[in-house]
């Protein structure tokens, strides 16, 4: 008997029957590209608002349901876990101000740092990176990172993990919130995007764009400094900028030969090999086995929170070393 084959009979023991009625007949991977060797849009497939009707918004009502019913902390983000900052935006300047774009920034930088985000990348805003149905006439997209306490991530997939998730995604949001606050005060356009809820674009390729690492095994980034203990949150916005250059210190190599988020990975969602999605050749997680076991397991979280870049202080070292390696 195969690995595959009893992975696959322990995530069918883990469904409930009430999550399985709402599975879509069509194949998330289906949705995703997989296969796909033509190169387009990212069509949407989960997190996005349910009323727009997409093939799993009934089982990803299900799952936020399920979650807020047995983790009550999560059921209200606006009101608990700090919050979310305020949805009204502030009033845009009437004429924009005039400064280089080296120096703005420098200064969104400091303005989004001093506002509770750990890392900032700037990118130019791509249209392939936008959702189907999603357009945004913003040239420039400024990614945010949030640090995540690995000690709370590691209990995954635990409650405690799920808290730990959501309290980085409410910082990500009052981060960005702020941002572009500051940004319209400047007499520019300026959107927030914060998670869960997906909005315009999935911002893992802006945020490998403006140098906040490399796409790991496991499917989230890897960065120098806390591995993939980290969330994002983004502002779209017409403020001139620079773009920051992306950085690749051989976490992608160390991936290749790492096998420990594949084998801890309960329903064998994680391949050890690239695969063809949407003309582009890369890490990817299966969609079809990792959410079911996702929605039962508060978001599950373990391939993050086994990935040895995520242990304190490690990512820094391992950084170094590899590019040391690489010269």
């Amino acid at each position: 008997m195969t690995g595959r084959t009893v992975q696959g009979r322990v995530l069918e023991a883990l469904i409930s029957d009430e999550q399985r009625a709402l599975i879509p007949e069509v194949s998330g991977n289906s949705i995703n590209g997989l296969g796909e060797t033509e190169r387009r849009r990212p069509s949407p497939v989960y997190w996005h608002p349910p009323s727009q009707k997409h093939p799993y918004a009934a089982l990803q009502t299900w799952m936020i349901t399920k979650s807020s019913r047995e983790v009550p902390v999560t059921a209200d983000m606006n009101n608990t876990l700090g919050g979310r900052g305020s949805k009204a935006r502030a009033e845009k300047a009437p004429a924009p101000a005039r400064d280089t774009p080296e120096n703005w920034s420098r200064r969104v930088k400091e303005i989004a740092l001093s506002n509770e985000a750990d890392l900032v990348g700037i990118a130019q805003t791509k249209k392939e990176w936008l959702f189907e149905g999603y357009d945004t006439p913003a040239p420039w997209i400024v990614v945010l990172g949030i640090e995540m306490t690995h000690e709370d991530l590691a209990k995954a997939p635990e409650p405690e993990s799920m808290v730990e998730v959501m309290r980085a995604y409410n910082r990500g949001t009052r981060a960005a919130r702020a941002l572009a606050d500051w940004i319209l005060g400047q007499g520019y356009d300026a959107e927030p995007e914060g998670g869960p809820i997906a909005g315009k674009l999935p911002m893992i390729p802006a945020a490998i764009a403006c140098g906040f690492g490399e796409l790991g095994k496991h499917g989230s980034i890897i960065n120098r400094r806390f591995g993939s203990s980290f969330r994002l949150a983004c502002v779209l916005t017409d403020l001139p900028l620079r773009p920051d250059p992306e950085d690749a210190f051989g976490a992608d190599e160390f991936c290749t030969n790492c096998r420990l988020c594949e084998q801890a990975c309960p329903p064998d969602a994680i391949a050890d090999h690239k695969q063809m999605v949407r003309g582009e050749t890369k890490w990817y997680v299966d969609f079809d086995r990792c959410v079911p076991y996702f929605n039962e397991t508060y978001g599950c979280g373990l391939c993050i929170a086994i990935c040895p870049w995520s242990r304190p202080g490690v990512a820094p070292r391992l950084a170094r070393k590899l590019t040391r390696r690489s010269k």
